[in-house]
């Protein structure tokens, strides 16, 4: 672990305008860090994340797109990055059925993009890709660690799994300080209502609200090692403060279903979900993982992280945030 250098970085985040991006700023900002954040004109507004967490006039921004390396080179020349965070992709799986060529461009593709640029304007910055368990698809382990073979089963997997490998493939070629996070599951109360966790926490609230009947959900018995996304920016920091990259799974260590999450949302507010929860055979998925659960044990030994947050104290943060947004009304 480096020391107390990280002082006055300069760390660029691709995709600054999700969750994970908000979380990341929020902490680099905490290190002392001069934050830019990189978002193309086609992506939706999501700065009301930097709002919330009460950031956004201390981030700077930047437009360019991971699928013109022409864009990003002139961001590398201009920004000069001691650190680089690329978390910008098509991060919906369930979409990337009906969207696999953008899937493949902007998760697979813009990776060696973006690498590229690096290699020719900045070599020296530290580069941190997010890979994704879902690259472990049908999995061949119980618990999924760096070692497991992968077997995607989504274009999403598959993009992401080029995006993984191009990352060790520069690591090694060109000796860049490139690393991979294979992160599990993080959800958060700045997580979209697309995904699964916060239409559950969104709709338990609407229903205690009286503003909502019924929640449609698709296969609920699938099983995912879920963790929050707060705790998990923390490891992606980490693994670029170290003398050497790596590849690192970053999860929980255990695995809950869907299932599971409706009935802590929905008992936090004194509901049963079974009363209100309704399954819709068309929004299951072409192809499914039916369970994923990680081993963190090489970030516990090497990284020295530990995620801090539970499933069930989770869960009730994000009904929590969703109840207070429908008070207020924003």
């Amino acid at each position: 672990m480096r020391g107390l250098d990280h002082m006055n970085k300069t760390s660029l985040i691709t995709g600054i305008t999700g969750q994970d991006g908000a979380y990341l700023a929020q902490l680099l900002l905490r290190e002392g860090h001069r934050v830019v954040g990189m978002s193309s004109r086609r992506t939706s507004d999501g700065a009301w994340r930097l709002r919330e967490l009460g950031i956004e006039d201390a981030v700077e921004r930047v437009d360019g797109d991971l699928t013109d390396l022409s864009s990003l080179v002139r961001v590398v020349r201009s920004v000069r990055p001691d650190e680089v965070y690329n978390l910008g992709a098509q991060s919906f799986v369930g979409s990337s059925w009906n969207h696999p060529v953008l899937t493949g461009s902007v998760s697979g593709m813009g990776v060696v993009n973006l690498l590229e640029s690096l290699r020719q304007e900045c070599p020296e910055a530290r580069f941190y890709q997010a890979s994704s368990s879902e690259m472990f698809g049908l999995v061949q382990a119980a618990r999924q660690s760096e070692d497991t073979p992968f077997h995607p089963r989504s274009p999403y997997g598959v993009a992401k799994l080029y995006g993984h490998w191009i990352t060790v493939n520069y690591r090694e070629s060109f000796g860049m300080h490139a690393s991979s996070g294979i992160l599990f599951n993080h959800e958060s109360p700045l997580r979209s209502p697309d995904f699964v966790s916060r239409k559950v926490t969104l709709a338990a609230a609407r229903i205690h609200r009286g503003q909502q009947k019924t929640l449609m959900l698709g296969n609920i018995d699938v099983r995912r090692d879920w963790g929050y996304a707060g705790d998990y920016v923390e490891a992606m920091w980490r693994m670029l403060q170290q003398d050497t990259p790596g590849d690192y799974v970053v999860a929980s260590g255990r695995s809950a279903s869907v299932r599971e999450i409706c009935r802590i949302a929905f008992a936090h507010l004194g509901l049963n979900y079974e009363d209100y929860v309704q399954i819709d055979p068309a929004l299951f998925r072409p192809a499914e993982v039916d369970v994923l659960c990680g081993d963190p044990g090489k970030a516990r030994r090497v990284l020295g992280w530990t995620p801090k947050v539970s499933l069930e104290a989770l869960i009730p943060m994000m009904v929590d945030a969703d109840l207070r947004r429908l008070t207020t009304d924003r």
